[in-house]
């Protein structure tokens, strides 16, 4: 490590504002910003040199050098805490801590956890944003009010219908991609951020790091894994991108594959929710049998993916009341991420659906699948309600449910449906976003698991499932 800052050192010829030194740590813990500002500034020889140097150090010990100079920061803090401070011999405990102490508790800590995820995030993002406000924007703000001006206009601007098809056709880029974006998916991240940023705030998440480190152990992640995880119960596309908080370049991989497998998105969970809750005990059987899905296929990973174990290593900051301030900035700031950087891929997915029904190639793409629907036992109706699942994730879900109205799908049909719809690649923007942190390669050959691996699912579920049915546990 000295040996690589003092080259680095050595080779930095403009100024920053800092010691060379200081420049040269930053850039062994590749931070964005000073990396970028190095890429401007230096001669771009010597940017190659230090890069190759960055990774060449990366490769050599089991630990990035981040996690490597963290730890030496951290046990030189407490050689110096250790010289100016001393212990009393009775102390008294603050209500904070012994309600932190609660937060980590094995069966505490989980209670509160169920209540959290219950009441803050089901109930506010699922049900309230996911249901009041969406249906709000989308039936009156963009259903009265935006949206039939603007095909009007594109009736009288466009007089090919296969083209105005592109922009307010039934999955066009104003009635699908801007729709999706800002009607459905914008209240929905909005209350979830609120929500994250207020949890955040208070100084939970390093205690549910905590509690969940040991489970997590054992799926090849580390507890800091929670914070992408729970991220997903959002937006998986937000949370594939936060995975880069992760060490090692085996937890994200893992992580992203199960963020992509068996993590619902709030625009799918209260939909999937609602729809498999028609069936007696169908909530219960689709969420264990999801989190088992989840639990078994992190194992596997771990095992077959080469790397040594996670560490763990989090700052567990003071509890404390939640500042508004911080949660309005917190929010805001992630608000806009969202609209910078999702948003454009709904566009994208837009155009391609286009593409597909302007060449009917998804009529193709639904015969095809149609096979492994009907092999699985369910109605073939059940081909185009998956495949444009993966463009649009609520179309899916809501697709299920406007079936279950008709009368066309129930019963155990309706609960492997939903199984095999949660554990699809949960949209093209996802994958996408797979695309962007892992490359083409990586992100192809999870979706050619997910894919075949969610039928799989689907045919043990259904003959499960009967079973159960024959034992009165489930309705049929």
């Amino acid at each position: 490590m000295e040996d690589a800052l003092s080259k680095i050192a050595q080779w930095l010829r403009a100024d920053y504002g800092l010691s060379n030194r200081a420049v040269a740590l930053l850039l062994l813990q590749e931070d964005p910003e000073m990396t970028a500002l190095v890429a401007e500034r230096e001669d771009p020889k010597v940017v190659a040199a230090i890069q190759q140097l960055v990774r060449e150090l990366r490769g050599r010990g089991e630990r990035s050098p981040l996690y490597r100079i963290t730890m030496t920061r951290q046990r030189f803090a407490e050689q110096v805490a250790g010289q100016v401070t001393a212990k009393a011999t009775v102390k008294t405990r603050t209500l904070s801590e012994r309600l932190s102490d609660l937060l980590i508790h094995p069966f505490w800590g989980t209670l509160f956890l169920i209540a959290l995820l219950y009441l803050g995030f089901y109930q506010f993002v699922g049900v309230f944003a996911a249901g009041t406000a969406v249906e709000f924007l989308e039936d009156t703000v963009f259903g009265k009010y935006l949206l039939p001006p603007l095909v009007r206009f594109f009736e009288w601007l466009i007089p090919w219908a296969w083209l105005r098809e592109l922009f307010v056709g039934e999955y066009g880029i104003f009635t699908l991609g801007i729709r999706y974006a800002f009607a459905l998916l914008f209240p929905i991240v909005t209350a979830f951020f609120l929500m994250f940023s207020l949890v955040e705030d208070s100084g939970y998440f390093p205690r549910l790091a905590l509690l969940v480190d040991r489970l997590f152990k054992g799926i090849g992640l580390s507890g800091r894994a929670v914070i992408p995880m729970v991220l997903g119960f959002g937006c998986d596309t937000m949370a594939t991108m936060v995975t880069r908080i992760l060490e090692t370049r085996r937890e994200r991989l893992i992580a992203t594959l199960l963020l992509a497998l068996a993590v619902p998105c709030s625009a799918q969970l209260g939909v999937m929710m609602a729809t498999v809750s028609k069936v007696r005990g169908g909530i219960a059987v689709w969420a264990l049998f999801v989190f088992a899905v989840f639990l078994l296929v992190g194992y596997l990973t771990a095992r077959v993916l080469p790397g040594d174990p996670p560490r763990f290593y989090m700052e567990v900051v003071p509890l404390r009341l939640p500042r508004l301030e911080n949660v309005l900035v917190k929010t805001w700031t992630r608000l806009q991420w969202y609209l910078w950087e999702v948003t454009p891929l709904f566009i994208v997915a837009s155009v391609l659906i286009w593409l597909g029904r302007l060449t009917h190639l998804f009529d193709l793409i639904i015969a095809a699948l149609s096979y492994p629907v009907q092999w699985v036992g369910l109605p073939k109706a059940m081909a185009t309600v998956i495949l444009f699942g993966f463009f649009r994730r609520d179309y899916g879900a809501a697709g299920l449910l406007d079936l279950v109205n008709k009368g066309a799908i129930s019963g155990i049909d309706l609960v492997v449906t939903a199984i095999i719809l949660t554990l699809f690649v949960p949209c093209i923007a996802n994958f996408l976003m797979m695309v962007r942190e892992h490359g083409w390669r990586a992100a192809l050959v999870m979706t050619g698991f997910i894919f075949p691996f969610a039928f799989f699912c689907g045919f043990v579920a259904k003959h499960l499932l009967l079973w159960l049915h024959q034992l009165g546990w489930v309705g049929g």
